[in-house]
């Protein structure tokens, strides 16, 4: 069986040293930021960060699920009720990309794939962290489309799932795999944009 990964300890100074190690990792990366760093950015000791996180691992990924749900939460205030589809879904698309392209998103990504074997709980606690709100909102507002005509959908999760993967046309694994890297904002937008174009001319109702 996988090793179970130890529960990160909580404390009064956990905010701070989540908020120094997010600081760190967003400016030199998993592999570039030092342990020496994140403490002293959080401004505790090693020997109080290690209490913390005894693995720099963990505490990637705990950084990694805040920021997650940070940026769903605030991708899914934007998905209004009262917007058209085409609106909600452009800023949908618009958020999806930026997430799925940025350099936490990737590091992220590599590392819940890599330590699959030994921790598959890394990568569901992830999931359910950030994607798995913005999924579900997304089905809720197509429900809700549908509800007034808007779309025609028969089945919503199977559409939210592939509007969602629309958004990550060729940019994804182009960086993923390396070939690359960069994408610029105009490949970006194309993308983006060819995922709203893509999901209405399936979803659109027919006259």
């Amino acid at each position: 069986m996988p090793a179970e990964t130890p529960p990160a300890r909580k404390g009064r100074k956990m905010p701070q040293v989540l908020e120094g190690a997010r600081t760190i990792f967003l400016r030199d990366g998993f592999e570039g930021a030092s342990v020496d760093d994140i403490a002293r950015a959080a401004g505790v000791s090693k020997a109080t960060l290690y209490s913390y996180f005894p693995d720099k691992r963990l505490l990637f990924l705990e950084v990694a699920k805040a920021e997650c749900l940070r940026q769903s939460e605030e991708a899914v205030a934007l998905i209004t009720a009262d917007l058209a589809p085409r609106a909600v879904l452009t800023l949908a698309a618009t958020r999806i990309v930026a997430f799925v392209l940025s350099d936490f998103g990737i590091r992220t990504y590599r590392i819940c794939v890599a330590e699959a074997d030994r921790f598959p709980e890394l990568g569901h606690e992830f999931y359910e962290s950030g994607p798995a709100l913005v999924r579900q909102r997304i089905v809720d507002y197509l429900a809700q489309a549908v509800g007034r005509g808007e779309l025609a959908i028969d089945d919503l999760e199977l559409a939210a799932d592939q509007f969602a993967e629309l958004c990550k046309a060729d940019l994804f694994n182009r960086i993923v795999f390396g070939v690359g890297n960069s994408v610029s904002e105009a490949e970006r937008q194309k993308v983006a944009q060819g995922a709203v174009e893509m999901f209405l001319a399936r979803y659109a109702p027919r006259p």
